[in-house]
């Protein structure tokens, strides 16, 4: 059921952005693969990967922690984590980082920033990944 609802959330957040809607959230700051790439080197910074531990172990950014999205668990998991703290969340191509941040903004989260294109835009900048 909670996957389920999952899809459907991601569902609707893929149909706002084709229709060419943002987060009015002013916790949420949409930044490209280079600005992010400055967001994750300042101190404190909690560096979130919201992809399945399978996408993970394939390769990841650096001091990244993960929290699948699709997991049961997300909202419990993310909630352990400093709701004031800068969250840098990234994924495979943006979409769940888009739907990760907008959850954490209803949980409490004040400061993140959502990578666009995901990894793949960040592997496609020269962003370097580790397994």
């Amino acid at each position: 059921m909670k996957k389920a609802l999952a899809l459907a959330v991601a569902a609707i957040a893929s149909v706002g952005l084709l229709a060419g809607c943002s987060s009015s959230n002013e916790a949420i700051k949409k930044v490209d693969p280079v600005e992010f790439s400055e967001v994750v080197t300042q101190p404190g910074v909690i560096v979130l990967d919201v992809r399945t531990p399978e996408e993970f172990s394939a390769g990841h950014i650096e001091n990244a922690i993960n929290i699948n999205l699709e997991g049961s668990d997300f909202a419990s998991e993310v909630s352990k984590l400093d709701k004031n703290a800068t969250v840098a969340v990234y994924c495979r191509s943006g979409n769940r980082s888009g739907v990760a941040t907008e959850q954490m903004a209803e949980l409490g989260f004040t400061d993140m920033y959502d990578m666009q294109g995901g990894i793949l835009d960040w592997e496609a900048a020269g962003g370097p990944v580790i397994n």
